[in-house]
């Protein structure tokens, strides 16, 4: 099996330009293809896995990635599936954040002896004068076919402003030039950025001919990989400062049972012929699975020695055991008191449990809030120095906890 049949098999492969020369190109190790990361945040999120081990998975047959960091298409913020405008950010906000991913990208890609690139299109994009573009791209654009895209179709229904409604054109325009600039002939990308994806690989073919082989092919992030990276409405980092390896492990022993063996067919590296065995698991075995999952996943990010701490820290709380070492953990001080003690809503915010007191108070309300193994009703329950100095286990359900410590 080559390596596109092992990314037909793993479900990643969406749509395609041109099947037959994809497939022999990059069986042959001859493709140099480039995924786009646009630094909207100071880290990559676990939606970012998808393209992450696929770039990893190409590289190791042979292939040459280009990590392409959006320091100039962040300053215009992607449209798709959005019903909102992105926050504008700073030259200096995206220059950090860029920063921050080339470290994390660094444990999944190798980039050493120019076996993969990192490039930023800020160097390109920040320079180019708005007239000639215009006229050398602009008129390569039919803007009845842009309205039409799916990538602004959510847009459209709350306004879609002219600055991003220029998105496309600038995704386009990246292609084509890593295409004339660094040989990259095939772009990768999720699902939902088929129309702009097509619009590169069309604008090098009418610039540069027919005979320009530049390929596109769109992974299944729409229906799969969107719902990864968040939970209870908050994101799930790579960085470990702001989703911590207890955490990170947490949010994938948790996937649904659906979505376990997807997952883990989509995101390990584990053999297919291992994973079609898996296929057959049921009931108490989807547990084991989950927890195969989620130390894989934890391994490639933070360090096998984090995942095997934080496996037994899941195996401890899941067994009754209670807190353990690696717990997240809350660190309170005599400031955060208010006459010598905290009612259970803030300590539930302070957390991260909660996102707000009111949603606390809906939790509490509804059954869901536990401390010490023993469920909280009252919502003006609250907590002594005495208490919090040998700490307490915070529960919101059954899969979100906390320790709480007053130092």
């Amino acid at each position: 099996m080559g390596i596109y049949e092992e990314l037909v098999a793993r479900g990643l492969i969406a749509q395609v330009t041109n099947e037959d020369e994809i497939r022999e190109m990059i069986n042959n190790g001859k493709a140099t293809f480039y995924i786009g990361f646009d630094c909207t945040a100071d880290s990559l999120t676990a939606g970012h896995f998808m393209a992450l081990t696929l770039m990893k998975r190409l590289q190791m047959a042979g292939n040459k990635p280009i990590a392409l960091i959006g320091g100039g298409t962040t300053m215009i913020g992607d449209p798709s599936g959005r019903t909102d405008m992105r926050k504008m950010l700073t030259r200096e906000d995206i220059e950090h954040n860029a920063e921050c991913f080339k470290r994390q990208m660094e444990r999944f890609i190798d980039f050493s002896e120019d076996k993969a690139l990192m490039i930023n299109n800020a160097d390109w994009l920040l320079n180019l004068n708005y007239v000639e573009l215009l006229r050398e791209v602009g008129a390569c654009f039919s803007v009845n076919n842009m309205l039409r895209a799916e990538c602004y179709k959510q847009r459209m229904e709350k306004g879609l402003s002219f600055l991003e409604f220029n998105y496309m054109i600038m995704q386009s325009y990246d292609f084509y030039y890593l295409f004339q600039h660094y040989n990259c002939n095939m772009q990768f990308g999720g699902d939902d950025q088929w129309s702009n994806m097509l619009g590169g690989t069309e604008l090098i073919r009418r610039k540069l001919g027919k005979d320009a082989h530049a390929m596109t092919i769109t992974l299944l992030t729409d229906s799969q990989g969107k719902k990864m990276g968040k939970t209870a409405g908050n994101a799930v980092w790579l960085d470990p400062n702001k989703t911590s390896p207890f955490d990170f492990y947490q949010y994938w022993r948790n996937v649904a049972d659906a979505d376990v063996l997807k997952c883990i067919r989509m995101l390990t590296f584990l053999p297919l012929e291992q994973i079609d065995e898996m296929d057959k698991w049921e009931g108490s075995q989807l547990n084991r699975a989950k927890e195969i999952l989620a130390f894989e996943l934890t391994s490639m990010v933070h360090g096998e020695e984090e995942a095997k701490k934080a496996e037994a820290s899941a195996k401890a709380l899941f067994s009754g055991a209670g807190a353990s070492d690696n717990m997240p953990t809350t660190e309170l001080s005599d400031g955060d008191l208010t006459d010598g003690s905290i009612d259970i809503m803030s300590l539930l915010v302070k957390t991260g449990l909660c996102s707000s007191k009111s949603d606390a108070r809906r939790n509490i309300q509804q059954g869901g809030v536990s401390v010490d193994g023993a469920k909280v009703t009252d919502i003006g329950r609250s907590f002594s120095a005495d208490e919090l100095k040998n700490g307490v286990v915070i529960w919101r359900g059954k899969k979100n906890s906390n320790k709480v410590i007053l130092k």
